[in-house]
Parts: C-alpha cells; sequence; structure tokens
C-alpha cells in the first residue's frame, strides 16, 4: 500500500510539472543538433502512437468503473478513487507533455527515460486499480483493465530496449569524438609553432625637395637701324691709290 501511495504521489507531482513547463517545443534533432535517421524516427513514432492509443482507451476504460458498488471498505474504495484520479490526470497532462517533447527530439536519452519512469508508474498504480476491480467489480471492468496494463507493458518493454540501444550507440559516438580529439591534439603538438614577424617601425621619412624656380629669359634682337659700334668706331674713308706711272693730273 506504500509503494501505490509514493507512486500516486509522483503521478500528481509529474502532471503538476508538466501543466507548468508546457511550451512550444524545439525542431526535431538529437542532442548534437544533427539530423535524426529515418528508422529511429519511425520506431519512435509507431511507439507513441501505441501509447496514445492505450492511454486513450485506458481513459474510456476508467470513466466505466463503478468503484462506490463495490463491496469493500470505504477506505480501500477512497483510496482506489485517488489512484483514478491520479491515472487520469496524468494520462490527460503529464503524458501527452512527454510525448510533445520527445517527438521534438528523438533521440534525447533524458526525456526518453522520463517517459519510462512515468509509464512504470501508470502500470504499477494502474495494476492496483485493476486488482481491485477483479476482487470487488465486474469481469468486464477487470478484462479492459488487464488489456490497458497489457498494452502500457508492451510500450515499456519496447522503450526499454530503446533506451538500451540509444545509449550504446551514445557510448559508441563519444569514444570516436574522444579518438579524434587525441589525434587532433598529437597532430597540433607535433606542429612547430609559426614564427610571425611584425615589422612595425615606420620608414624615415624624405625631407621634401624644394621646386625649383622657373625663370624666362628675354631674346634681344638687334635693331639694324642703329649703328653698331664697329660701324660707329670707323674713320673716313681712305683715298684710293693710283695706279704707278700715272702722272696726276
Amino acid at each position: 500500500m506504500k509503494r501505490s501511495l509514493l507512486l500516486t504521489g509522483f503521478l500528481l507531482f509529474i502532471g503538476m510539472v508538466a501543466q507548468g513547463q508546457s511550451g512550444p517545443s524545439a525542431p526535431p534533432a538529437n542532442t548534437q543538433g544533427q539530423p535524426v535517421s529515418y528508422a529511429s524516427v519511425t520506431e519512435l513514432n509507431g511507439l507513441l502512437s501505441q501509447l496514445e492509443t492505450t492511454s486513450k482507451n485506458t481513459q474510456d476504460d476508467l470513466v466505466k468503473l463503478r468503484i462506490e458498488r463495490w463491496k469493500t471498505e470505504n477506505s480501500y474504495k477512497k483510496q482506489a478513487l485517488g489512484n483514478v484520479d491520479s491515472i487520469q490526470r496524468n494520462l490527460q497532462g503529464a503524458l501527452p507533455e512527454i510525448i510533445s517533447k520527445l517527438r521534438s527530439a528523438p533521440e534525447d536519452l533524458p526525456a526518453t527515460f522520463k517517459l519510462y519512469r512515468n509509464l512504470d508508474a501508470l502500470y504499477d498504480v494502474l495494476g492496483s486499480v485493476a486488482e481491485g476491480a477483479g476482487a470487488f467489480g465486474s469481469k468486464d471492468d477487470l478484462q479492459s483493465l488487464s488489456t490497458d496494463l497489457n498494452g502500457f507493458e508492451s510500450t515499456r518493454r519496447q522503450l526499454a530496449e530503446r533506451i538500451e540501444n540509444l545509449s550504446s550507440s551514445k557510448e559508441q559516438e563519444i569514444a570516436r569524438l574522444r579518438t579524434d580529439l587525441k589525434a587532433a591534439q598529437a597532430a597540433i603538438a607535433a606542429e612547430p609553432p609559426k614564427k610571425v614577424v611584425v615589422d612595425d617601425t615606420e620608414p624615415p621619412k624624405k625631407p621634401a625637395t624644394p621646386k625649383k624656380k622657373t625663370t624666362t629669359k628675354k631674346s634681344i634682337t638687334p635693331d639694324n637701324s642703329k649703328p653698331t659700334a664697329a660701324q660707329g668706331q670707323a674713320g673716313p674713308a681712305q683715298p684710293q691709290s693710283q695706279p704707278q706711272g700715272q702722272k696726276p693730273q
């Protein structure tokens, strides 16, 4: 009975947490942000669809129960009603929230294990209700709840196998990443460091050369109208000499 009460409290706690943390889901991806394989998504979708069908059938079967008509003590009836209420809260609130988060991250191990723990608690509490139905209720109620229990058990078993496969895959991935990291570190250690010389000295500035002034020479043209110095200093013309043998007249 103590185990049943603890599981009932766990289901109520899961329901309150799911209602307080509901929000938009992220796009499908694994924990590393890489795309998930088609086979993995297909496997998970089939598992979750089966679980949703079982959840709907269980809710319908619990509504049909007439626990108040059971021929047993009132304290036991009260406990059974509390179990039914906690199961309904979980199936309507916590379980859909967990399924939604797992669909957005199909290979997220914490989310997968959270669903497994929730199914484990559901199975035990629902089993207690089915046991009471078999002892104090009708055979139809017992048959319906037994079918629901088998559905949860089948999903829980498949989920356990998926957790085992995902854990093995993650371990192999971690080992490969560690090997790649060691190889990269060894390559960096073997490579000599490159020396980079930075010349930050400024070259000396060349003195500015003054610009030469260009002067234009004036051309002097001689004036033919004025006598030159040679012409002005010339004396009178000398008389022409007479030829010898001629007398002057």
